[in-house]
């Protein structure tokens, strides 16, 4: 069956790294799941239809932690300092989150622009940008970091999270000037 033990780098047979090899993760996922499926364990005694489908959850859960980049930076994180982190806390970066703050005012006012699709595209370009930027930065996390690589991996996380919310609330709001058009 499956080592409940493993973390999900070790169970997809994936290097404890952020950087992630997304065609391996999804092969190596369809062949857990086909192994897994508790279908295929429909005959088998109670207990091994129970392990079947904890395996199978384990593994689709694994599998999308591994496939986010947010969560997989959490995930990373909790596995070198054992700590699961606080998703309210912000970021320390005055900069960044002033940036963000006129970010949010833009998609606040996107409604009166003369192209609204225009203005929420032109802003999800941005966040990519800075998605992409901080997704690089996680990417040279060490295998073995030290204290201070890993505080300023939690400070891209924080950031990252930002990002992410964001561009949620972009994408929710392109849909909704889609489905108006």
């Amino acid at each position: 069956m499956l080592d409940f033990s493993q973390n999900h780098f070790a169970l997809f047979g994936l290097p404890l790294s952020y950087r992630v090899d997304n065609d391996r993760l999804a092969q190596r996922y369809r062949a857990l799941q086909q192994a897994l499926h508790p279908d295929r364990y429909a005959a088998a005694s109670d207990r091994e239809r129970r392990l079947s489908l904890q395996a199978s959850t384990q593994v689709n859960a694994a599998f999308q932690t591994l496939r986010d980049p947010l969560a997989r930076a959490r995930y990373l994180l909790s596995l070198h300092t054992g700590d699961h982190g606080d998703e309210r806390e912000s970021t320390r970066d005055a900069k960044f989150l002033m940036e963000q703050l006129e970010l949010r005012e833009a998609l606040a006012e996107v409604r009166d622009q003369a192209d609204p699709l225009a203005a929420v595209g032109a802003i999800l370009d941005r966040l990519a940008d800075h998605t992409r930027a901080l997704t690089s930065e996680l990417e040279t996390l060490p295998e073995a970091p030290s204290a201070q690589d890993l505080e300023a991996a939690q400070e891209q996380v924080r950031k990252l999270q930002f990002i992410t919310k964001c561009r949620q609330q972009a994408q929710d709001l392109e849909a909704e000037l889609e489905d108006i058009s």
